[in-house]
This record gives C-alpha cells, structure tokens and sequence, in this order.
C-alpha cells in the first residue's frame, strides 16, 4: 500500500479527512461545500419517498382538474419548503425568522391540502412536526408538537377522515417530532464531544510546548549564567596577564557549552518522539474526519507502562504511520482495529506487538511507499519488525509492528553506611 510522509499533530486534522468526509456529512457537522450541501439534500429527500400516498391519491382520479392542479402545486411547494429548510440549516449564518416562516408555510399547505383534497394530505403535518422539531428551541418542543398533533387531529376531525386515520396521523406527527427532538440533542451532544475532543488535543499540545519551555529554561538558563561567570573571569584573568588560569576558565566555557547542547539535544528529542497515548488520541479524531470507526481497547495505552522510551517511540510511528495510510489509501473502510499482544521467540526474547488493521479494499498490487520503508528502518533500529500485507479473510489492510520487550529499570537506592 502506498503512503506518504507527511504526519500531522495531535491537535490538528489531515486535510485528506476533511477531502475524504466531504462525500458523507457528520450529524452535527457544519456544511462547508456544495458537494457537501448535494449528499445532505440528497440523504433528506429519501424521505419524502412517504409523499407517495398522497400523490397516488392525486393520480388515482378521484379530484377534479382543478383539484389536482391544487394539490400538486402543495406538494411541489412542500418540498420546495422542505429543501429550503435543510439548506438554510446547513449553513453557518443560519436565518431563524426564515426556518420559522418556512415551517409555517409547511403548515399551512399541510392544511389546506388536507381540506381541500381529503385525509390523504394528513400525511403533511408528520414532515411538518418534523421540521417544527428542528426548529424549535428544546425548552419549548414537547408543547409545540402537542399543539400540532391537536391541528392534525382537529383537521381530520374538520374532513371526516375517520377515527382511526385521525389517532394514526395526530399520533404519527407527535412521536415523529419527539424522535427528531432527541435526534437533535443527541446531534448536539455529538459536536460538543468533537470540540471537547478538540479542545483536549489542543491543551495537551498546549501542555507539550510548555514542558519544552521549562525544560529549555531549566537547561540552559545555569548553563548560561555558568558560561557568562566564567567568561567574566577569563577576561580578568588575561588583563591580569594570567594566562594559564584563563585558558582554564576557557576549557571549563568549553565543556559547558557542549554539555548544554547535548542536553538541548535531548530534551529536543524527547519533545519530538511520539507516544501512544497522544497517537491514539490524535487517531481517533482523524478517523473520525474520515469517517472511519476506532476500535481500541481503553487499557491499550498502558499496556507496557515500563517500555523503553525507543521502543514506546518505535510503536507510537507505527500507529501514527498505519492511520495516515488508511485515511489516506483505505478505499472503503469502516473500521479500523488497533490491538496489542506480546509474544515470544525461540531464543526466549519478549516482543511487544502492536496490530492496526482496517476492513477496506486492500493495498492490491501496490507496493509499499516511502512511508512504510521508513518504519522498517526506524524498527530496525530498536530490533523490531515490521509486517505488512491483507487483514483477515483477505480484506482490508493489516501493520504488525514488533519491538523487543526491554523495560526500563528503577534506578537503584544508594547505599547508607551504618
């Protein structure tokens, strides 16, 4: 399968998962491009396949000319009203006065068709209950519902369309409403567990750069001062004309300044090397944009608590390089499974193994890209492995990354002499 290099942070989003989700709208996801806006429209008008029953009253003959001209000039307005309102709740600067204007034009056509051509129509005041749900602050939903399923009921009352029609149809619109009531909270609780998720990602990042920043202060902020004394005192040492005790001092500026680089050096390092935790994390969310599904057990991220920091970083590359190439190359993929194992070789060596698999299409006859070869080498370096090739029955595409199972021994107490 081929990859690309190209990683990204934990706080942001692979644009290839904004490209990839712009065919398939994320409840509670805002509307940025037309195609977007099409799939929405499109997904929306499945529904008015109901709208069948009262057009089949329309073509069945039982209304004059005039009465079908009537009638299909509702339904054609009710739909129009209907796509009006799916656009103009997709878009950022929403119009609420025109949502309320919409849904009540709804209502009304629901009516009029409804006394006008007979009990078929009543099927408009379930679309309308719907949108009222959308619309309609949650505070005061339950109450207008109920309100509108009593219109549906006094307009099949008005038109005789029989008990049972009026109990379906006022029942129909009411619990259609509460449906898309809790749609709605269910949709809003969504966005706001993406921009917590967000938010997280951003203040562990956040968290991240100022751990850098202590560290560097800490680092070189004695090592400096260190190296100004020293200086300092060099320079009076050569007004002094002691030669041989400011080269002392400039050995000693020497070694300073070499020990603070290679601690710089280090800490720099330790910013840069991945971690599991942070690359699951930064996964799930760009999974997310790529409308793919994370299975992880919880307990995955401390699953080798005392694993060697190379070895930890080896692993970390390995997961952050398998998700871009799913979001990037997983034709089809749904689900992305992540697992952790150990296992054992036959010199008696302990390998810690991690799996990322996805149930797409597959690699097919592509051949490993720049990526991938990459992670072999960056494997290799800590003695570890990587395999490649068809998940599971042949589907999808399966990363086994395998690194020696070296902890990370406590340093000793030091010893007190009695």
């Amino acid at each position: 399968m081929s990859d690309a290099r190209q990683t990204h942070r934990p706080d942001e989003h692979p644009e290839v998962g904004v490209a990839r989700a712009s065919f398939m709208n994320v409840p509670g996801a805002p509307v940025e491009t037309r195609r977007q806006m099409l799939v929405k429209v499109a997904w929306m008008l499945l529904w008015m396949l109901y709208l069948a029953y009262p057009a089949g009253d329309l073509l069945s003959g039982n209304h004059s000319t005039a009465g079908n001209v009537f009638g299909w000039c509702c339904l054609a307005g009710f739909v129009a009203a209907y796509v009006l309102l799916v656009i103009f709740r997709s878009q950022a600067g929403m119009r609420p006065r025109a949502c309320v204007a919409i849904v009540a034009t709804m209502i009304g056509l629901a009516t009029a068709a409804s006394v006008v051509l007979g009990g078929a129509f009543l099927t408009l005041f379930i679309y309308a209950s719907v949108c009222l749900a959308i619309i309609i602050p949650a505070q005061y939903a339950l109450r207008a519902l109920l309100a509108l399923a009593v219109l549906t009921a006094a307009v099949g009352l008005g038109i005789g369309a029989g008990n049972d029609n009026i109990t379906t149809f006022a029942l129909s619109a009411f619990l259609s409403g509460v449906a898309m009531t809790g749609l709605q909270r269910l949709v809003a609780t969504m966005k706001e567990l993406r921009e917590a998720r967000a938010a997280v990602a951003h203040l562990a990042a956040s968290e991240e750069r100022l751990r850098l920043a202590r560290d560097l202060h800490d680092l070189l902020g004695h090592s400096l001062s260190l190296i100004t004394l020293k200086s300092e005192l060099a320079g009076r040492f050569m007004d002094a004309g002691k030669d041989e005790a400011a080269r002392a001092q400039v050995a000693d500026i020497e070694q300073v300044a070499r020990q603070s680089l290679i601690d710089v050096r280090e800490a720099v390092t330790g910013f840069r090397r991945p971690t599991l935790p942070v690359e699951l994390a930064a996964a799930r969310t760009a999974l997310a944009a790529a409308q793919v599904r994370l299975e992880a057990a919880p307990e995955l991220v401390d699953r080798w608590p005392g694993l060697a920091n190379e070895e930890a970083g080896a692993l970390a590359w390995a997961l952050r390089e398998a998700v871009t190439n799913i979001v990037r190359h997983g034709e089809g993929a749904t689900v992305c499974t992540v697992t952790a194992d150990e296992s054992w070789e036959s010199g008696g060596e302990r390998y810690a193994v991690l799996e990322i698999a996805d149930n797409g299409r597959g690699p097919g006859k592509s051949q490993p890209g720049n990526g991938l070869s990459g992670l072999e080498e960056r494997l290799a370096l800590v003695g570890g492995r990587l395999e490649t090739g068809p998940g599971e029955r042949g589907k999808g595409f399966r990363l086994r990354a395998s690194v020696p199972l070296r902890t990370v021994s406590a340093p000793s107490e030091p010893s007190t002499a009695g």
